[in-house]
């Protein structure tokens, strides 16, 4: 069994994160709770976004081309309900948030989601 984690990006996001990375410097995710935007991920220069006791870093992402890794927070009440599942961060043609980087560029980023599997419960609750 390969590297368990608890977020993944396809192909297109982690194309879309080194060209956002070049125009606007390190990144980090912060999944929204559903209030103006849904529950998507959000897109921010890392550190825009304040995170706190009340978040959980859920994933440092390695990306291609991109020197640093790419956090990814969630508040610790959605951590509660979205725990026992997978994320894979993709990316489809429409108009994101404007509070996201990807707004401008006709496409947002979108959450996936699965179970995990009892293998990896068991080793990421460990």
């Amino acid at each position: 069994m390969g590297e368990i984690s608890r977020v993944d990006l396809t192909p297109a996001a982690a194309d879309l994160i080194r060209r956002l990375r070049e125009v606007h410097g390190p990144l980090m995710f912060h999944q929204s709770g559903g209030c103006c935007d849904g529950s998507a991920p959000m897109c921010y220069l890392e550190g825009e976004f304040r995170t706190g006791s009340s978040d959980v870093l859920l994933a440092s992402l390695s990306v291609e081309g991109v020197d640093e890794p790419v956090t990814f927070w969630m508040s610790t009440s959605q951590f509660e309900r979205w725990r026992h599942t997978h994320l894979t961060v993709d990316v489809v043609p429409g108009r994101g948030s404007g509070f996201s980087l990807e707004a401008p560029e006709g496409v947002r980023f979108l959450i996936r989601s699965r179970l995990l599997t009892e293998d990896e419960r068991a080793v990421l609750d460990a």
